[in-house]
């Protein structure tokens, strides 16, 4: 899944939390791919001509980790989960900016009646998304953290079972519960 093994990537977290600013100067480097992963994952999910690109995302998300104070990290799982949510996050407050302004770029060639329906029901899944997805971790963390990587992250089965320490089959069983779960929710 990463060039750098793991256990680098754990030490240079325990580093920065232990408040080593340097540790964070070597930590982006070797995180860099896996960030922009699942910054793609997340965009790929996005309307046609979204405005944010993988790499503003991940500046984004890293501007919000380094203003946490040394925080505590618990492993290099810990660290990608925070910065996936970190990403919908961002995602969500921009498609909420966007269903609040009163007019679009005109980006896309589509009569205004259209494109301004088209936008806003974008924007209102993803933030139903989110409200359904922030319901599921208050009941069940692990399966929202797996909808997330999947989905939002575009990790395959075989990435998400190692960064999850599971199995396969237990994502599997996992999803189709979250799956369903997500589905009654949004569908009230």
């Amino acid at each position: 899944m990463q060039s750098h093994p793991g256990h680098e990537i754990t030490q240079l977290l325990r580093r920065w939390s232990e408040g080593d600013r340097a540790a964070l100067d070597q930590l982006m480097p070797v995180v860099q791919q896996e960030l922009r992963k699942l910054a793609g994952g997340y965009l790929r999910q996005e309307r046609p001509g979204h405005t944010l690109q993988p790499t503003a995302l991940i500046n984004e998300a890293y501007l919000r980790l380094v203003k946490q104070d040394f925080p505590e990290w618990q492993s290099r799982r810990h660290f990608y989960g925070v910065a996936a949510q970190l990403m919908r996050q961002i995602l969500v407050e921009h498609a909420r900016a966007h269903a609040a302004a009163k007019r679009g770029s005109g980006d896309e060639k589509l009569p205004l009646e259209e494109a301004w329906v088209y936008a806003q029901e974008k924007a209102a899944e993803l933030v139903a998304l989110d409200d359904a997805l922030t319901a599921l971790a208050k009941l069940d963390e692990r399966k929202a953290r797996l909808i997330e990587l999947r989905y939002f992250g575009g990790l395959s089965l075989a990435e998400t079972a190692a960064l999850m320490d599971i199995s396969i089959a237990t994502i599997g069983r996992e999803m189709r519960l979250a799956q369903a779960w997500l589905h009654r929710e949004m569908s009230q």
